[in-house]
């Protein structure tokens, strides 16, 4: 028995006869249609992310099985929470807020590629990943909620693998998400206005002194080196050699 395999990169719950699938499987003998319904059933649950999915098939019976890849656990939890990047400032500022179910959800998604062993371990994996893009978890830093998961919070519901969330639910975290959004896009703006007007009454004095007097006023650096960049450095070897008086 020989197993040739196919491998390609779809989007979830979208793949086609047409390349690179198609074309790929075509000598293959297989029924095509059969296959591209068996990999949209397998990653619906990823539709809006690619997927790396590998089609084996069996030259002699034309059997065939399909394994589906997961995208990282960083592009799931940007999915699960609506949006399109984490938090450039972790520890600081969250973009999002997501509930137990929710990262049940992610945990089960990754499982195979997760280290822990039980479930509770991997849910604490991917709070850990959230801790990182600064994506809360029920309402709290999720380095918190690491510890209640440790201490047994959430036992319950880990125990009982529920992973959907109601209507209400789901408009409950999506009114909360626009509105720790806007509350940044509030900060941020009110962080650079002060910053510009420091840096316009300070015109002409040295870069640094400008730099501690923003540093003072709790300006982030992010915020500074976009508003005042750095003074390139000039390179010490390419400085001109001074030219030789002509010889007489």
């Amino acid at each position: 028995m020989t197993i040739q395999t196919v491998e390609t990169l779809i989007e979830g719950g979208k793949a086609t006869a047409a390349p690179p699938l198609g074309p790929a499987l075509g000598p293959l003998g297989v029924n095509i249609g059969d296959i591209v319904a068996a990999i949209n059933k397998k990653t619906e649950s990823f539709k809006g992310m690619q997927v790396p999915v590998m089609v084996d098939v069996d030259d002699k019976t034309k059997e065939f099985s399909i394994r589906v890849g997961t995208p990282p656990a960083s592009a799931l939890i940007k999915k699960e929470a609506g949006v399109k990047k984490g938090s450039g400032r972790p520890q600081e500022e969250f973009v999002a807020d997501l509930v137990i179910e929710q990262i049940i959800k992610i945990a089960k998604m990754k499982e195979d590629a997760l280290l822990g062993k039980e479930m509770k371990e991997k849910v604490k994996e991917i709070v850990g990943t959230c801790n990182s893009m600064g994506i809360k978890v029920e309402g709290i830093k999720a380095s918190e909620a690491m510890k209640q998961i440790a201490e047994g919070k959430f036992d319950k519901q880990i125990l009982s693998g529920k992973t959907e969330l109601s209507n209400e639910e789901k408009a409950s975290l999506e009114e909360e998400r626009k509105k720790m959004q806007a509350e940044l896009a509030e900060k941020h703006a009110k962080a650079e206005g002060e910053a510009k007007k420091i840096i316009e009454t300070m015109q002409g004095k040295d870069r640094s002194a400008i730099v501690a007097k923003l540093h003072d006023a709790d300006i982030h650096e992010d915020v500074i080196n976009r508003l005042l960049p750095a003074e390139e450095k000039k390179d010490e070897g390419s400085a001109e050699a001074p030219k030789e008086e002509p010889k007489e």
